[in-house]
């Protein structure tokens, strides 16, 4: 609830985001898919390298293990991951709701979707929300998988955090690029654009291009230009589902016209016309600014009057904020979120209007909320920083470093957990007294890990009795 008020959404697609988390943890924790899984597309890019505030729908995978393209497969693979979910998390999967189709798709080579319902946190009643898998092995992986973090800023992180294997910085980029060429659909632009203007990665423009030409070769595809976009017959459904399909991802929907007309220095750029364009300066720092601090790269629930997270979403957008404070309001383009050396935070902005440098108190800010009014940037944006993205290829052995923090003494921690295995032999179901939850384990043991209710609170049951055996 906090993070629905944060990023002005509403409670059930931030509950999805959750759930989304958790999810990614137990397939990377899965002996057989974690170390074959590459994760992609628009959720990677938001959960493993800066946030693009579009809180995704789905999980898009090139799977390296062609044989895990086969239903009963995947089917009983999801059903030990989601009991591994269930038991750290309280999050409810029904069997029921794993669903995985095969299907042929256009290269003529086999491809699944998968749909999976959940009972997370809100514990909606009737249907189930969904998560959709989109699943392939054909695609053409052309450079080295990397392992990410996954952002999951909820207090039930695991201690150790979350790690998958995902596509590389370079490899996300042509893939988003390719993917706008071939179907022009609104978040490819949406994610391209976001994608180039975090000039301060320093992609490779060289290992894009060469990634681009060979994933269009491989589609037998063109490599896109701004001409060839600009004549397909999809451009005007570009438009038309501009709205439709990006309104209910994001506080406030950006104008179409706004990501449109940055593309041609996307192309410029990438075709080595012209530099990519970077603002000069950052905006003057004052003499008690603590310049050691740096606000976090992704989303962070911040407890202030007013919610910072939407104003950083405008930043990254280059949408005014309507700003009250003091009694009056003002349109502002936000650039920077500082900290004073007496710990109070600042938030550093220009007024759209007059063109003046202002820095106005977090603490006495009255209200903010972002405008429809598009700016271009005067100096360098700072509040969605993005993490460092370059690391080695994965190592299945290594977890990715991350930082300590200080975590809630009366927060759930998960117990920490192996990879899952599979085994022949009898399955007991064990039932917690207490939750009324149930567990399946592998041997005649009546001892029941730390775990949650169906509630999602912890639940002091320790010891449980077999209910069945499979």
């Amino acid at each position: 609830m906090d993070f629905a008020k944060e990023f002005g959404l509403a409670p059930n697609v931030v509950e999805k985001d959750y759930v989304l988390g958790w999810l990614l943890a137990g397939i990377e924790n899965h002996a057989d898919l974690g170390p074959s899984w590459v994760f992609k597309g628009g959720t990677c890019i938001k959960k493993c390298f800066f946030e693009t505030y579009r809180f995704s729908e789905d999980l898009d995978f090139t799977l390296t293990a062609a044989a895990h393209l086969e239903q009963d497969f995947l089917k009983r693979s999801f059903t030990s991951v989601t009991q591994w979910v269930y038991e750290n998390s309280g999050i409810e999967i029904p069997a029921d709701t794993i669903r995985f189709e095969v299907y042929t798709n256009p290269r003529g080579k086999i491809s699944v979707q998968g749909k999976i319902g959940y009972r997370g946190p809100l514990q909606p009643r009737g249907d189930l929300p969904r998560i959709k898998l989109d699943l392939t092995n054909d695609e053409v992986l052309v450079l080295p998988p990397v392992s990410r973090e996954v952002h999951h800023p909820y207090s039930d992180d695991p201690e150790d955090g979350i790690a998958v294997q995902c596509y590389s910085f370079e490899e996300i980029f042509a893939e988003k690029l390719r993917a706008l060429a071939e179907r022009e659909r609104p978040r490819d632009l949406y994610d391209v654009i976001h994608l180039f203007r975090h000039e301060e990665l320093k992609a490779n423009r060289e290992q894009i291009m060469k990634t681009l030409e060979q994933k269009c070769a491989f589609k037998g595809i063109a490599v896109p230009t701004m001409q060839s976009l600009e004549n397909r017959p999809e451009r005007d459904e570009l438009v038309s589902e501009w709205e439709n399909m990006l309104r209910h991802q994001l506080p406030m929907l950006p104008a179409f016209e706004q990501f449109w007309n940055e593309l041609p220095a996307v192309f410029a750029w990438l075709h080595g016309e012209a530099p990519q364009a970077a603002v000069a300066a950052s905006m003057p720092v004052g003499a008690d600014v603590d310049t050691a601090w740096q606000p976090p790269s992704m989303g962070h629930a911040w407890h202030a009057p007013v919610p910072l997270e939407v104003v950083r979403f405008a930043a990254a957008n280059r949408l005014c904020v309507v700003l009250g404070y003091q009694g009056s309001q003002r349109l502002i383009e936000p650039y920077s979120l500082r900290r004073t050396k007496d710990g109070n935070l600042l938030l550093a902005a220009v007024k759209h209007d007059t063109g003046e440098t202002r820095s106005y108190r977090v603490d006495r800010i009255e209200s903010a909320e972002p405008s429809t009014v598009s700016f271009i940037p005067r100096f360098v944006i700072e509040l969605t920083p993005a993490a460092p993205i370059f690391a080695p290829p994965t190592r299945r052995t290594e977890r990715v470093a991350r930082t300590p923090k200080a975590r809630n003494p009366f927060s759930f921690s998960p117990r920490k957990t192996g990879k899952i295995k599979t085994s022949w032999g009898p399955t007991y179901v064990i039932q917690c007294p207490l939750c009324q939850k149930k567990f399946n384990r592998s041997s005649y043991d009546t001892a029941l890990n730390p775990h949650k209710d169906k509630t999602g609170y912890p639940c002091s049951g320790r010891t449980g009795y077999i209910v069945e055996t499979k």
